[in-house]
């Protein structure tokens, strides 16, 4: 696929982001080519309608980063996004959240409810995540996962969306994110320190905030948004305000924000790219490894694999958990999404490879053994995204050994699911294992 103007479009977005509003170094290199990853997978989350969660020290640029992203990406004003951002608190209630009654009409005995405007507009932004209670951190299970939001008998379902949620290193007031929530997230990214001379330019750019602000756009959102009308119709009206601050600031900062109708031809390209055969077999080897186990049949975190086992040197026996069902979508998301930016005609493993740490490395739970070998290992990212990219070069180094094998075993693999009376080809990875119980069941 050749880049076409979207792409051109969206990549003008990066550089304007990424030399005037949030300045730091390019910690990832794609098929030769330097990227931020806080930015990139900020832009590709808006893209992809995904969830991301961005952890880092406090004051390093987690929630303004999402903001710019958001500004630019759906044409929202700033000071919009700043009012329908919630934070992170024990005393966070349901109400700040999704919705509260309309007092007026509940004294006459009616129930009507007053949406929030976190629960409305399409750019969600939560705040320092961890600082929400256990309790209260399943209020936004639903929403975060579906876009659905109910209050009292009343419900708003979000066409579009996307969701993204900060968090502090753990301190004392952090909590920790249940289970659930964690895997909702597509992707973690960590925002880094800039290194003292882009950190020295950023005290010296003060009012950068006020390029994505426009007061009289704001106050109209906020007048819609507060109506009285459908939820359809107040966002059929946000979009004619935000189509107005998006020619504003094309005149004003020289690059185009993205329309509605740019983001549903861009994600319509995006969902047409599809796998080749080396991504997704070594998506599919690195799957198995994270949900084999040789004696229990999967992974179960209630139970843990002995010593001695034939198959203690891949990662299966290095982790507690089982991967989730969601990690192939988040995986296959992002990487149709970077494939497409890059102007790509089909997903390589190159892109897979790229996007699979940010999908991985909060998903995973390794066994302590792992942790205190590693901990003190020289390193630039965060230990559990470093974890992530450890592992997944160790999948790389086996798939380049047996790629071609494990191409011919899937092939079979599938003929054998067709019909085909073939006998499964052996190997020794857990993927072969995997196939074969595949061809027992379908013979079945």
């Amino acid at each position: 696929m050749k880049a076409n103007g979207y792409q051109t479009q969206v990549m003008d977005l990066y550089q304007f982001i990424n030399s005037r509003l949030y300045f730091n170094r390019p910690d990832l290199e794609i098929k030769g080519e330097n990227f931020n990853s806080t930015i990139l997978f900020g832009l590709l989350t808006g893209l992809v309608q995904g969830k991301e969660l961005i952890i880092g020290e406090p004051g390093l640029g987690k929630t303004t980063s999402a903001e710019f992203v958001g500004s630019l990406l759906y044409q929202y004003p700033l000071g919009m996004i700043w009012g329908s951002e919630v934070s992170g608190h024990p005393e966070q209630t349901e109400e700040k959240i999704i919705g509260r009654p309309d007092l007026g009409k509940l004294n006459q005995g009616q129930e009507d409810v007053v949406w929030s405007y976190f629960s409305q507009i399409p750019i969600k932004i939560v705040d320092e995540i961890n600082r929400l209670p256990e309790t209260k951190q399943s209020m936004i299970l639903d929403g975060v996962d579906r876009g659905n939001w109910e209050y009292l008998n009343e419900m708003i379902i979000n066409e579009e969306y996307c969701l993204f949620a900060t968090a502090n290193y753990q301190d004392g007031g952090t909590n920790t994110l249940i289970a659930p929530l964690v895997d909702r997230f597509d992707v973690m990214v960590e925002s880094r320190y800039p290194g003292p001379n882009l950190s020295f330019l950023i005290g010296k750019s003060k009012g950068k905030d006020q390029i994505l602000r426009h007061p009289k756009f704001e106050k109209e959102l906020y007048r819609v948004l507060t109506s009285k009308m459908a939820y359809e119709r107040k966002m059929a009206q946000a979009e004619e305000i935000c189509n107005a601050f998006g020619e504003y600031l094309s005149k004003t900062i020289g690059v185009r924000p993205l329309r509605k109708e740019d983001r549903e031809k861009i994600r319509s390209e995006i969902e047409a790219m599809e796998f080749d055969l080396d991504a997704s077999a070594f998506t599919r080897m690195l799957l198995a490894e994270l949900s084999f186990c040789d004696r229990y049949g999967q992974k179960r975190i209630v139970e843990s694999c002995e010593e001695g086992c034939h198959y203690t040197g891949y990662l299966c026996h290095q982790i507690k958990n089982c991967a989730s069902n969601r990690l192939p979508i988040s995986i296959k998301l992002y990487a149709q999404g970077l494939a497409w930016l890059l102007g790509d005609s089909e997903i390589d493993i190159e892109h897979v490879k790229a996007v699979m740490p940010y999908a991985l490395s909060h998903r995973i739970q390794w066994k302590d053994q792992v942790l205190s070998q590693k901990e003190k290992a020289k390193r630039d990212d965060p230990f559990q995204i470093y974890l992530a990219k450890e592992a997944v070069k160790i999948v790389a180094q086996r798939y380049r050994e047996q790629g071609d094998h494990l191409k011919d075993a899937l092939a079979i693999g599938s003929k054998i699911f067709q019909g085909e009376p073939l006998e499964p080809l052996e190997g020794d990875h857990p993927l072969y294992v995997e196939i074969r119980k595949d061809a027992i069941g379908r013979r079945n």
